[in-house]
């Protein structure tokens, strides 16, 4: 799988929307929810610094490293 966002437990845990993250962080809602919903292929690191200020957090919260798993 990769990296997964985690953004969704982050807004959840905060109480915030995608509307209200979107406009304090200055991005379309359209390119929050790629990214919302692992669907992303790059995030800017001002993106990133972004949600983190806005968010309180650091991007260990928001990304997470998933490790592939081999089916043989």
């Amino acid at each position: 799988m990769g990296i997964r966002v985690r953004l969704d437990q982050i807004m959840l845990e905060r109480g915030m929307s995608l509307t209200e993250l979107a406009k304090r962080i200055d991005i379309t809602m359209a390119n929050l929810s790629i990214l919302k919903n692992n669907k992303a292929k790059a995030i800017r690191f001002s993106t990133l610094e972004r949600l983190c200020e806005v968010l309180n957090c650091q991007p260990g919260d928001i990304l997470e490293y998933v490790k592939n798993e081999d089916p043989d």
